[in-house]
């Protein structure tokens, strides 16, 4: 098939599957109002791709037969092919201003970093390896549009995944295993066409039953969705142009006695595999995310700085302070995609002198001497620390800069009638600006930080890659600390040169 259209997207979406939203069971999603903005937005994501002005940039020609298909399915051996994905994930974060999360780039990643571990899949059986890689393959060629999950239910979280209901496999068969229980926290959901179950927490000995990851379409049988309130309330550009757009919904996942084939099984079992696949990734995931965050960052410090613009702060020197402080962070964001891609091309390279595969990472920069590159992970701690650092504190400025004066905003039709138009003129306007186009951007800094969208988006970032409190535990037990202790002991253990 190669890259899909729009229109065939949202044929693809009316497969008859079961999404339980405010009380109503929603077959077509297509054709819920709460849906319809996000779907249509994704619908212009496909259709990108078959644009004369973009499709160079966003494709590449499939192995198989050379058709064209998405570039953030493109393995990066080398220097040209890891160019080629940056070019292609920024345009597409760029067309979306950052504020998805899941676009497909996420999880296009993630299976290309799959299809890269099969020492790791395949270690116990290598079926489990090939059921990757024809996964990542089918994937690329049909341009499938996926969602994860990977989360147990937050039961009593002092106990073990039985004490969530978590997934876990019920029994196996000839077809492949039945599974029950429910994941969490499906973003995109609704309108994906498959999903994808992986790894998180690692599984302790005797949890076995819960150690698997495979993907399911999601009209599965057995398989059914709860999914939160959508925020897109179908208010008009002028009133909510982000929550009509980019509100990309959230669900609950649950099994009931699900028939998984063994094809599109990855992990069964086994929990050396499931506790390392993520850690083994060689970062085509870490990338997508550095880049996504990058240009979310960049579209969120434009809007503080035209903020400030309409209600004449950017004159004064505090609030220049703030926004000078945010446009400098993105230079050590884009500093980081630079880095995460140079380690991506060194991780690459060491897992292929485990598999055999042919990766040039001669043009990659051995930043750490001595240290091997699955002990640095710059894309990982981007995710989980700088970005949602940097988002919290953009929100909190877009805030501080707004003040009450994002609070008390007239809508649209407040501008339509013609009684108020010379009082809102005379009240409302700013800085060398009409009431209306100040107002207007008033609005997208409200959606942006303090509607249920963007009240989402903030948590969304501070959790993308996990509870903070565990992601740095990890970092406590990560071998950095150990060298940056080393260096504390050599110091110690030696005193200079001798007094002359």
């Amino acid at each position: 098939m190669g890259a899909r259209t729009g229109q065939q997207y949202i044929e693809g979406l009316r497969d008859g599957r079961r999404i339980y939203v405010n009380g109503d069971l929603v077959r077509d999603v297509t054709d819920y109002h709460g849906y319809r903005g996000v779907v249509r937005e994704l619908a212009r994501h496909y259709d990108r791709h078959h644009d004369a002005a973009f499709a160079d940039k966003l494709t590449f020609a499939s192995p198989r037969d050379g058709a064209p298909v998405s570039n953030s399915f493109l393995f990066a051996r080398d220097r040209d092919s890891l160019e080629q994905r940056i070019v292609g994930e920024r345009l597409r974060c760029e067309q979306t201003y950052g504020l998805m999360g899941r676009l497909p780039d996420f999880l296009n990643a993630w299976v290309t970093d799959m299809a890269a571990v099969p020492h790791v899949l395949g270690a116990k059986d290598k079926k489990f390896a090939e059921n990757a890689a024809n996964y990542y393959a089918y994937c690329r060629d049909n341009d499938v549009c996926m969602t994860h999950t990977l989360l147990d239910p937050h039961v009593d979280r002092g106990k073990g995944p039985d004490a969530q209901q978590g997934l876990h496999i019920v029994r196996e068969s000839d077809a492949g295993i039945i599974v029950s229980g429910a994941r969490m926290l499906s973003t995109l959901a609704p309108i994906s066409d498959e999903l994808l179950v992986g790894p998180f927490l690692p599984r302790a000995a005797g949890e076995e039953a819960y150690a698997v990851a495979f993907a399911t379409p999601m009209a599965a049988e057995g398989l059914s969705f709860i999914a939160r309130e959508p925020y897109d309330l179908e208010r008009s550009h002028f009133d909510r142009p982000l929550s009509r757009r980019f509100d990309e919904g959230d669900a609950i996942a649950v099994f009931d006695n699900v028939l998984i084939p063994w094809e599109r099984v990855f992990v069964a079992g086994d929990i050396q595999a499931y506790n390392t696949m993520i850690v083994s990734f060689p970062g085509h995931v870490g990338l997508q995310a550095a880049i996504r965050g990058t240009e979310k960052l960049r579209f969120m410090t434009g809007l503080a700085c035209k903020l400030a613009a309409v209600n004449g702060r950017d004159r004064m020197p505090r609030y220049q302070e703030m926004l000078g402080e945010l446009v400098g962070y993105i230079q050590i964001a884009e500093g980081i995609v630079v880095a995460t891609g140079n380690e991506l091309l060194r991780r690459a390279a060491a897992t292929a002198a485990i598999t055999g595969d042919a990766v040039d990472a001669s043009t990659s920069l051995d930043i750490k001497p001595g240290v091997h590159p699955f002990e640095s992970f710059v894309g990982g701690a981007a995710m989980r620390q700088f970005f949602p650092h940097v988002n919290t504190q953009v929100c909190d400025v877009i805030r501080r800069i707004g003040s009450s004066g994002i609070v008390m905003t007239p809508t649209e039709a407040d501008f339509a009638r013609s009684e108020l138009k010379d009082t809102l003129e005379a009240y409302v306007q700013g800085p060398d600006i009409a009431a209306e186009q100040k107002v207007q951007i008033q609005k997208l800094a409200w959606d942006a930080v303090a509607t249920q969208f963007g009240s989402r988006q903030e948590h969304y970032e501070i959790f993308f890659s996990g509870d903070p409190y565990i992601v740095r535990m990890m970092q406590f037990m990560a071998p950095e600390r150990s060298r940056c202790e080393a260096l504390v002991d050599r110091l110690l253990a030696d005193p200079g040169a001798p007094a002359g």
